[in-house]
């Protein structure tokens, strides 16, 4: 009868410390979770854009590079006779802003990008705001 007791409590001391292990690593392995919405929001919805301060050397210049403005036979200064736009550098680009802004607005009859869609909102909201700010080059 005496033996009995004791099983009960090395059984007892095992198990206890193993459903520990076990039900801590559970709960603390459920603590992470991706935010659906965050990752992907929902089409329409405003994702953040860093538009305060942009800068041509930092900013402006890599929108032009992304979205092909730069090519050899679009605003590139290799291009320069087929194009009176040139957008590969700052000087030539402050030039023409005005017909720049037009058309990447979709004002008047020269659309750009000519092959593409629309900048994104946050790429246009970086472009006005660095007019607004002078054009600043760095």
């Amino acid at each position: 009868m005496m033996k009995r007791p004791a099983l009960k409590r090395k059984l007892f001391y095992l198990f206890v410390p193993v459903f520990t292990l076990l039900a801590g690593s559970i709960i603390l392995s459920s603590c992470y979770y991706d935010n659906e919405e965050y990752l992907y929001p929902p089409s329409g919805q405003k994702v953040f854009c860093d538009s305060l301060s942009p800068t041509y050397n930092t900013n402006i210049a890599t929108i032009f590079v992304d979205n092909g403005c730069n090519n050899y036979n679009c605003h590139s200064s290799a291009s320069h006779p087929n194009t009176d736009v040139i957008t590969d550098n700052y000087d030539d680009l402050i030039a023409n802003i005005d017909k720049v802004w037009n058309s990447i607005n979709f004002i008047g009859s020269h659309p750009m990008p000519k092959y593409g869609g629309k900048l994104s909102d946050c790429d246009l909201a970086k472009i006005r705001q660095w007019r607004n700010l002078g054009m600043p080059r760095e």
